[in-house]
C-alpha cells in the first residue's frame, strides 16, 4: 500500500487544480482509501502553493499543446480537415486554426508515412486530454499559414515579400514537417526530468519515443529526396540555423547532412538526444528570441500556466 506522505506528494505534483486530485486518485488505483484521501485533501494545497517546480499536469498541458498543433499540421495535410470537435476543447479559448490544405503527394510511400503520422499525432491528443481529464487546456490558436511564411523568410528560404506554403507539394511539407520533430522530441527530452509521478514519466517516455521515431522518418525521407535534389540538404541546414538562433546561444540543432556525409541521428559528443526546456521550444514555436507569451505558430499564445518562451 502506497505511503500517505508519497501519495501526498504525488497528488500535490501531479494535479494542475484541485477537482484533478479524485481522478488521479482513482488512477493510482486508491480511490476508495477514505481515510488516506482525506488526509491528501488536507495535505494537498499547503504543499501546491509552495512548491516551486511546475506540477507535472502543467508540463502535459505543455505538450498537448504542442500535439495540439502537429495534429492540425499532419491531419490537414493528409485530409484536409484538422481534429474533431470532441477533441479541442478545455480549460482556456478554444482557438482557430488558420491555413493548411490536403498535399498532393507525389511519392506513395511518403503518403502513407503522413498518413501513419497523422493517426499517431491525433491518439496522442486524445491520450494526453484523457490523462489530464478536466485539467486539460483546449487548443490555442494556431497558425499554418504566415507562420510557415516567417520562419521560411528567417531561414533564408524565400525572400521577403514571398510566401511560403507548407502544403504545396510533399517537399514543402517534409520541410515544414522537419521544424516540428525534431523541437518536439527535444521538448519531451527537456521535460521528462521534470516529472516526479512515474506513471506521467512513462507516459511521457512513450511520447518521446514516438516522435523520436517520426523525427528518424522526416529526417531519413528529406535525406534520400536530396540524393536527387542535392539543394535540399542545405535548405534543411538553413532551417536548423534559424532555429538555433532563437533558442539561445549554445550551437544544438543539427541539419541531416550532406551528399557525402549523412546525419540522421542528431545527438550530442555522447550520442545522447539533446534537451529543450519549455521555454527554449517556445522560443522556436513563437519565432522570437525573446522572452515573449505568443507570437509565431501560436498567434495568442499556448494554453496553460506554462506559456512564455525563454
Amino acid at each position: 500500500m502506497f505511503e500517505d506522505k508519497f501519495i501526498t506528494t504525488a497528488i500535490a505534483r501531479s494535479a494542475e487544480k484541485a477537482v484533478d486530485r479524485r481522478k488521479l486518485l482513482g488512477m493510482v488505483g486508491i480511490a476508495g482509501a477514505g481515510a488516506a484521501a482525506a488526509t491528501i485533501a488536507g495535505a494537498v494545497p499547503a504543499m501546491a502553493a509552495t512548491s516551486s517546480a511546475p506540477s507535472d499536469a502543467s508540463i502535459l498541458n505543455f505538450a498537448l499543446n504542442l500535439e495540439y498543433l502537429e495534429a492540425e499540421f499532419y491531419l490537414r495535410a493528409v485530409t484536409g480537415s484538422g481534429l474533431p470537435a470532441n477533441l479541442v476543447g478545455g480549460v482556456g479559448t478554444v482557438g482557430a486554426v488558420s491555413g493548411g490544405k490536403k498535399v498532393t503527394f507525389a511519392t506513395p510511400s511518403i503518403q502513407k508515412y503522413a498518413v501513419e503520422i497523422a493517426a499517431d499525432e491525433k491518439a496522442h491528443v486524445a491520450f494526453l486530454r484523457t490523462a489530464l481529464g478536466s485539467a486539460a487546456v483546449s487548443r490555442p490558436a494556431i497558425s499554418l499559414d504566415a507562420s510557415f511564411t516567417a520562419a521560411a523568410t528567417a531561414a533564408g528560404l524565400i525572400k521577403p515579400g514571398q510566401t511560403f506554403d507548407a502544403f504545396a507539394d510533399e517537399t514543402s511539407f517534409l520541410f515544414a514537417a522537419f521544424i516540428f520533430e525534431d523541437v518536439g522530441v527535444t521538448a519531451y527530452k527537456g521535460a521528462a526530468g521534470l516529472i516526479a509521478n512515474k506513471t506521467y514519466l512513462d507516459a511521457a517516455a512513450g511520447l518521446l519515443s514516438v516522435e523520436a521515431y517520426h523525427a528518424g522518418i522526416v529526417r531519413t525521407t528529406l535525406y534520400a529526396k536530396g540524393v536527387d535534389t542535392s539543394s535540399i540538404y542545405g535548405s534543411i541546414q538553413k532551417i536548423s540555423d534559424a532555429r538555433d538562433s532563437l533558442d539561445g546561444s549554445t550551437d544544438l540543432d543539427q541539419g541531416i547532412g550532406t551528399a557525402s556525409v549523412a546525419n540522421l541521428v542528431p545527438t550530442d559528443a555522447n550520442a545522447l538526444t539533446y534537451s529543450r526546456t519549455p521555454g527554449q521550444v517556445l522560443n522556436i514555436a513563437y519565432l522570437n528570441p525573446n522572452a515573449v507569451k505568443k507570437g509565431g505558430f501560436y498567434p495568442n499564445g499556448v494554453n496553460g500556466v506554462i506559456n512564455t518562451s525563454a
